[in-house]
């Protein structure tokens, strides 16, 4: 049987959804699958009434809130934060727990067409017949209107700002004019749009004052702790394990709690005791950025190494998560190695692997 590198939401936690579903006695949309109450507590996890969630986002709970409840408006919701806070991650498992599909998706590119906000054409049955439905080409946010189901948007200002003018009549309006047909679309009852945006984006293609009006905006931050950041980290990477396939080695806590402390203190500029200024590089050096160090340090620990996760290891993945710059980041990461990594007791290791590096 094919195995699927990575399901989709609604597929991966199938069991979850369904359980909630069985317990969840609350008031529900028109179209939703789970009531607000309960999507709120499939994203954030614990035990709800006896039945154990895994967590799906680690934060600040009343973010997560306000997201469903702009959902149960006619409001559309932008999802808003540095790369790697989890914006996409959350807009999947909304669109997983409201609609049970996550796929209506649109990702925004640079090139992006107007047809994939409206519709586009099967070019052959539309010279033969001419404009008609069946020569109709929906697009995700189009299936999404018919359905009633949330339809994702991603990187919402990556989209070039004449296509992203599109969404305003079909956010504030609910319908989708089809000129060529004489109709028009309109949306049913649960349809809703869910967009994200990186803040280091912002100046590409940034929002006009019309269309940002149209969205509740939602920031979600950086981990605020080092030990959330730590917890998010080790909980990710065990799962990212499974589905790679890594042989089932315990990651050491102490080796996950060195990389984020460096990412950290190296995007905030200065250390965690606030003691040191430092320079910071132009890389954004997120959460998602620190598991994917993890999991590239896993590969080459089992494959190449005893199986157990060493300075050696990391070396690699940290160097090629800093230095973006060739110049200016590789001095500034030379420099925090210097003074930082070399002075801190039981970090030898770690410095002397990634000054090979360099």
């Amino acid at each position: 049987m094919t195995q699927i590198l990575r399901p989709h939401a609604e597929d991966q936690y199938a069991k979850e959804l369904k359980q909630l579903k069985k317990i969840d006695d609350k008031p529900k949309p028109t179209n939703w699958l789970l009531s607000p109450w309960a999507v709120v507590n499939y994203i954030m996890g614990g035990e709800v009434e006896g039945l154990k969630i895994e967590p799906k986002y680690y934060g600040n709970r009343r973010l997560i809130e306000v997201a469903v409840a702009t959902l149960v408006t006619d409001r559309a919701l932008l999802l808003v934060g540095v790369p790697g806070t989890a914006k996409t991650w959350v807009s999947e498992h909304l669109a997983a727990a409201v609609s049970g599909d996550s796929t209506l998706l649109v990702q925004g590119t640079a090139g992006m067409g107007e047809e994939a906000i409206r519709y586009g054409w099967n070019y052959a049955k539309l010279i033969a017949d001419g404009p008609s439905e069946a020569a109709m080409v929906p697009s995700p946010i189009m299936n999404a209107m018919q359905t009633g189901k949330i339809a994702r948007v991603e990187e919402l200002t990556r989209i070039p700002s004449d296509v992203q003018d599109n969404l305003i009549t079909l956010l504030s309006e609910k319908l989708l004019p089809v000129p060529e047909l004489n109709k028009e679309i309109q949306a049913v009852r649960g349809f809703n749009v869910v967009a994200t945006a990186n803040d280091r984006d912002k100046g590409v293609n940034d929002l006009s004052s019309a269309l940002r009006r149209r969205f509740n905006t939602v920031v979600l931050p950086l981990p605020s702790e080092l030990e959330e950041e730590v917890l998010i980290v080790k909980n990710r990477v065990a799962q990212l394990g499974k589905a790679l396939e890594l042989p089932d080695v315990p990651t050491p806590i102490e080796e996950i709690k060195r990389l984020v402390t460096i990412f950290r203190e190296l995007r905030s500029g200065k250390t965690e005791d606030s003691h040191t200024k430092l320079k910071s590089p132009s890389s954004t050096l997120s959460t998602a950025e620190a598991i994917s160090v993890i999991n590239s340090g896993q590969a080459l620990a089992v494959h190449f190494g005893d199986g157990e996760l060493k300075a050696t290891d990391l070396a690699a993945g940290i160097t090629g998560a800093i230095v973006k710059d060739p110049i200016l980041d590789k001095q500034i990461w030379q420099e925090y190695l210097e003074t930082v990594v070399k002075e801190r007791e039981d970090w030898g290791d770690l410095y002397r692997a990634c000054m090979e590096m360099l």
